[in-house]
């Protein structure tokens, strides 16, 4: 029953990292593709509006990118993990 247990833990690890990083990079992208849409929607209506959405876009893709070396770091962190306890 343990062998079983451990085989079953084994291949869940890696779905559960593929989801943890789908999840978070789908995010990311939602909400700048929903701010994005914002902004431009209101560029026709209101100017300043318009550019304070940007600057917010900006800082959100600066957000993105630390999002996504941390991530980064984070599987390969993990990888390696689970590879040492498997070998």
């Amino acid at each position: 029953v343990l062998v079983i247990i451990e085989t079953i833990s084994l291949l869940i690890q890696p779905g559960a990292l593929a989801v943890r990083l789908t999840a978070s990079i789908t995010a990311g992208h939602l909400l700048m593709h929903l701010i994005g849409s914002a902004a431009l929607a209101l560029s026709a209506i209101n100017l300043p509006a318009t550019s304070l959405i940007s600057v917010l876009l900006v800082l959100l893709t600066i957000l993105e990118i630390a999002v996504a070396l941390i991530q980064a770091y984070v599987f390969t962190l993990l990888v390696s993990l689970y590879l040492h306890d498997n070998t």
